[in-house]
């Protein structure tokens, strides 16, 4: 007569709980040869051939769940420690990563899966660094680094671990088949050098215009009639502006203040939609402020940076490339990509900040899109969203 299956596991669990495997192996394996096993049983049993270091027949044993239950979670971590014993990181690595994908679909979890989830992005994170220092001094060897330019030194980031992949993610409209790239050069754009020469002037209509303005409205504020944004300085004078335009139009009061500063932007490949652009203003970010991670509205568009007030301490992170603030160098840049500032500094920052055209559109594209965000305009009546 067959014995009680809850009497034969609780034996079995007792047995490999006690140190005893070969007790702990009889039981579960005579389970199994009486057709009577399960999955937790035979996860019992994988367990206790690893203790007895029979690891073919551990991986044989996880191979009958993992072909019924491929997100079983124990035994996507048990297999990966079978592997990482046995001195094949990499591939354990595929198995500890398939677990940690899966474990926020699974819902609440028992603290020893828990745990044993820790441990394997303790692993992960392990084996990456191994990883990277072998490709480091393989690389440095064949007279090899990310010096050949940044785009091959972002991609050896991405391979080992040490970055991820940074899209355009534009929060309103996404335009097709243009470039993936955070950061523009300077030397790309022909007018830059004429806007970086007048950077005296224009410093000198700031200083003007600070002496007797405090300039304390947000950057971030309240859109009427719309839900407030999930932003930790809406309405927050830490980080604020002075507009030269607002809704595509001239503030006049504020431009006849900063007339030098008007006109050195006269010429620039700026998109005029009627009700939307022109965008140009001051952004003023105090002392020890840090604008969050976030992603700007279209990816038509460069928002260009020339810095006016830079102390030390101030950087700028778009994508995977965080850069210095200096004053008077333009920073060009796409902010559709995740991007962040800081000013780790004691002092003010300001930056004059506009956005131009991206060059990769053709004449006929954004004459096309300067109707399409007019016409969207329109519609929603508040002519600044799309």
């Amino acid at each position: 007569m067959k014995e009680d299956l809850q009497r034969m596991g609780e034996m079995g669990l007792a047995a490999l709980s006690a140190g005893d495997a070969v007790q702990a192996r009889r039981i579960f394996e005579r389970i199994e040869s009486e057709g009577r096993g399960t999955h937790q049983l035979r996860l019992l049993l994988a367990q206790a051939c690893t203790m007895l270091g029979d690891a073919p027949a551990a991986h044989r044993v996880l191979d009958r769940v993992l072909q019924d239950e491929p997100a079983n979670l124990y035994a996507n971590l048990m297999r990966g420690d079978l592997l990482h014993t046995a001195g094949d990181p990499r591939a354990a690595v595929s198995w500890y990563q398939a677990a940690l994908m899966q474990a926020p679909r699974a819902g609440a979890l028992p603290q020893d899966l828990i745990d044993a989830l820790h441990e394997a992005e303790r692993k992960v994170e392990a084996v990456g660094r191994t990883f990277a220092d072998h490709m480091t001094a393989q690389l440095a060897a064949a007279g090899v680094s990310g010096a050949v330019h940044p785009r091959f030194a972002e991609a050896l980031d991405l391979l080992t671990g040490r970055a991820e992949v940074q899209l355009q993610q534009p929060t309103n409209f996404y335009y097709p088949g243009l470039p993936q790239r955070a950061f523009f050069d300077r030397e790309e754009f022909d007018w830059v050098a004429a806007l970086e020469a007048k950077t005296p002037e224009i410093v000198a209509e700031l200083e003007a215009l600070v002496a007797s303005d405090p300039l304390r409205e947000p950057y971030v504020v309240p859109e009427p009639g719309r839900p407030a944004k999930a932003h930790p300085l809406l309405g927050d004078t830490r980080w604020s502006a002075f507009h030269l335009f607002r809704e595509g139009a001239p503030i006049e009061e504020n431009v006849a203040r900063c007339p030098k500063t008007f006109a050195a932007l006269a010429d620039l490949p700026m998109p005029r939609i009627t009700g939307r652009s022109p965008m140009a203003m001051f952004s003023v970010l105090r002392p020890h402020t840090h604008i969050p991670p976030h992603n700007g509205m279209i990816n038509t568009r460069l928002i260009c940076h020339l810095p006016l007030i830079v102390p030390e301490g101030c950087r700028l992170r778009v994508g995977n490339h965080t850069r210095a603030v200096e004053a008077g160098k333009m920073m060009i840049f796409d902010d559709s990509v995740r991007h962040e500032a800081w000013n780790d500094s004691d002092e003010t920052r300001i930056v004059l900040i506009f956005e131009i055209w991206r060059p990769e559109l053709t004449e006929a594209e954004r004459t096309a899109l300067t109707t399409l965000f007019g016409t969207i305009g329109v519609y929603s009546g508040a002519g600044n969203g799309a």
